[in-house]
């Protein structure tokens, strides 16, 4: 099966509150009429809120449902991951997500269901967790560096243009050697991962994309990617 990661920077249906096209895109993804899609939230400590922002956005189109780490999950209902088409990760804190992900043992259901077809995706935290390691704010206010999954090699950093402080933080973790060569993403936009390697760029908002960040010669290079603007969401998913 092929496997896919779709790494959002920001924006979706977490900023919306409905359906976007970064969100009519993932459905398309999964080939199926009537996709199953679990959330999980476990970055911001499974909110209800946002829980019931998925529900209002994916209920209608899809076989919905959410994993609830936060008190007494049993392994079966971590083991259900497996069964479904997509798996979409919520944004907040990536080093508790990560902890809590460990010690359930979330992080290798999620493998396993990612090498066996499942769509894996998510929106700032739930983008760059993939990744072998990536600049968040888990810490507070200064930014940090924290180890991811390692599924994707190098490093990222979500809401590349939304929250301007965090471009040049990652040009210096990347000039120092704390972080190696990886990507900054926009809101708005996603990185579509084939297998490991970068197969494409989209965009739901009109100038906002990825950039690739590489150390050369002692100095960080930033190269813009060229993105696919999407087109409005469909009326498979209106």
């Amino acid at each position: 099966m092929t496997a896919h990661i779709v790494a959002i920077g920001g924006g979706g249906f977490s900023d919306a509150g409905e359906l976007t096209p970064l969100d009519a895109y993932l459905l398309e993804l999964t080939g199926r009429a009537r996709p199953k899609v679990c959330f999980l939230g476990t970055a911001s400590g499974d909110s209800d809120r946002y829980a019931l922002t998925f529900y209002r956005a994916y209920a209608s189109v899809a076989d919905a449902s959410d994993l609830v780490l936060f008190g007494a999950p049993d392994a079966e209902a971590v083991d259900r991951l497996a069964a479904q088409d997509m798996v979409f990760v919520g944004g907040g804190n990536t080093a508790n997500m990560l902890a809590l992900w460990r010690l359930h043992g979330v992080d290798k259901v999620l493998r396993r269901a990612w090498e066996a077809g499942t769509i894996v995706t998510g929106v700032s935290a739930g983008a760059i967790c993939w990744f072998e390691s990536c600049l968040t704010d888990s810490f507070g206010q200064t930014l940090a560096t924290v180890d991811g999954l390692g599924w994707l090699g190098g490093s990222a950093c979500p809401h590349l243009v939304g929250e301007e402080p965090r471009r040049s933080r990652f040009t210096e973790e990347i000039a120092s050697g704390r972080l190696a060569d990886g990507y900054g993403i926009d809101d708005g936009a996603a990185l579509h991962f084939v297998g490991t390697q970068l197969d494409s760029v989209v965009t739901e908002l009109d100038g906002r994309a990825a950039s690739r960040f590489e150390l050369r010669d002692g100095r960080v290079v930033e190269t813009r990617l060229p993105a696919t603007l999407l087109a409005g969401v469909n009326d498979r998913v209106a």
